[in-house]
């Protein structure tokens, strides 16, 4: 009869203490959940921007925040599968890609864009995913995919990311960006090869990327994953901007016999996805780059 909860005692404690300092403690008590959720947006930022992960001690640095707080969320989304912890270092986890493919499909396409999508897959036989670049993270994401139905076919989920200089969506993006950006890209993004076939070359990235931009399609064969290949043309916004790309992905040896089909049918769906009409014309002929041990600076596809 007499006890009391320790919620009551608390509260009667509370209850003694000045109204500045109670308001203080109040705003505090206020103030923690949004500085909490808005480390967890920057954890989910700063690991999507790093695929190979990162380890506390540069999350700490990047987020500005201590190593205490962050392993306190941390831990709770590497447990749910949100995040991965390997090696010492973070990187994003499967339940991040379901959700990131529930946000983006309950997010409505425009029906030109979606019906362009659908007439290029059954057309196509090809898997298409619609991208869009991430320019702040420097990276394209595969914001929507439609399958191929081959029992052999290139298979991505969405929300997926890939680097800008060696996809070709990404290099798709990249050429038709303002040239303040491409240059500051090219200067200070780290090119790794991953793979034998990858463009790390700036000087060649340059060229690659002005004749992208000239011929209003890209191409890649094995230089972002090794048998598969990728081909990729703008989606114009109203202003004639380009924030958005169509993507064609398939088997390499397939898609090299299919190209010349595959090209003209990626043009036509762009075309008709694209607000302000079809791009510039085509004048791309297909080719394979050779390792750069052979041909060192060689025309990408």
């Amino acid at each position: 009869m007499g006890t009391h909860h320790p919620r009551h005692r608390a509260a009667d404690r509370i209850g003694k203490v000045p109204a500045a300092r109670a308001h203080g403690r109040e705003a505090a008590e206020e103030a923690a959940p949004p500085r909490a959720l808005g480390r967890t947006l920057g954890i989910f930022a700063a690991v999507a921007a790093a695929p190979e992960g990162l380890p506390l001690a540069e999350l700490s640095a990047a987020l500005g925040s201590p190593k205490s707080s962050l392993l306190a969320l941390l831990r709770p989304l590497a447990a749910e599968g949100f995040l991965l912890h390997a090696a010492g270092c973070y990187r994003l986890g499967p339940e991040a890609f379901r959700l990131a493919a529930a946000m983006l499909a309950a997010r409505r396409l425009p029906e030109q864009l979606r019906a362009a999508m659908e007439w290029l897959a059954e057309r196509s036989g090809e898997t298409v995913i619609l991208t869009s670049i991430d320019r702040e993270a420097g990276l394209v994401v595969y914001a929507e995919c439609i399958d191929s139905r081959q029992p052999v076919r290139y298979v991505v989920p969405p929300g997926s990311t890939r680097p800008l200089y060696c996809s070709a969506a990404g290099r798709l993006l990249l050429a038709f960006q303002d040239e303040a950006f491409r240059e500051h890209y090219l200067e200070t993004t780290p090119l790794r090869p991953l793979t034998p076939l990858t463009v790390t070359d700036r000087a060649a990235l340059r060229g690659i990327l002005e004749r992208t931009r000239r011929d209003g399609i890209s191409v890649t064969v094995g230089e972002t994953v090794r048998g598969a290949a990728g081909c990729a043309a703008p989606v114009f916004d109203a202003d004639g901007g380009v924030s958005r790309a169509l993507l064609l992905g398939a088997p390499a040896d397939r898609f090299e016999h299919e190209m010349p089909r595959l090209a003209a049918l990626l043009r036509e769906a762009a075309a008709r996805a694209s607000e302000r009409g079809a791009g510039p014309p085509a004048t791309l002929v297909p080719h394979r780059r050779k390792p750069a041990s052979q041909a060192k600076g060689a025309r990408a596809s």
